[in-house]
């Protein structure tokens, strides 16, 4: 059961530690990607709160916690944080940074904390949100205030 995994536990301390009573949900189809979410759960896939993590040149992690409406315009992100370019991060790049497996990136609960949280903007645009909860079939509904809340996130447009 998703539920009972170590990354969804994280998760879990991590919302009851910032007062949040969001319930972790779990889903029975995969929620990997952004749509896959958003039918499972009969919303607007812009609703959901994709995690995507890039590495900054620094060789630390960027965590673009992104509408899954879009994109992530990695060149207007760059810009705006003013360093050269952002590069993909693979697999164990994910899992060592976050403590995570790509499909189930949470925003919150990481093993060590990113060097930036960006926020994308458009999350706003929704009274609800779902984030994935550390797991590709866990997942808990939140707000954009409450996202940047927890995260400390810094708001930004990150697509189109």
């Amino acid at each position: 059961m998703p539920t009972d995994h170590p990354a969804v536990e994280r998760v879990r301390q991590e919302l009851l530690a910032h007062g949040c009573n969001s319930e972790i949900e779990t889903l029975s189809d995969s929620a990997r990607s952004a749509l896959e979410a958003a039918q499972a759960l009969n919303i607007e896939v812009g609703q959901v709160a994709s995690s995507i993590v890039f590495k900054l040149p620094s060789g630390n992690a960027l965590l673009v916690i992104t509408s899954g409406r879009h994109r992530v315009d990695t060149h207007l992100v760059a810009t705006n944080l003013g360093v050269e370019k952002l590069h993909r991060a693979d697999a164990d790049f994910v899992r060592e940074s976050s403590g995570f497996a790509i499909g189930g990136v949470s925003p919150l609960g990481w093993i060590s904390k990113p060097e930036i949280i960006l926020i994308d903007e458009a999350l706003n645009d929704y009274d609800v949100v779902w984030a994935a909860a550390g797991h590709p079939h866990a997942v808990y509904p939140t707000t954009y205030a409450e996202l940047m809340k927890v995260t400390g996130a810094r708001p930004m447009i990150v697509g189109e």
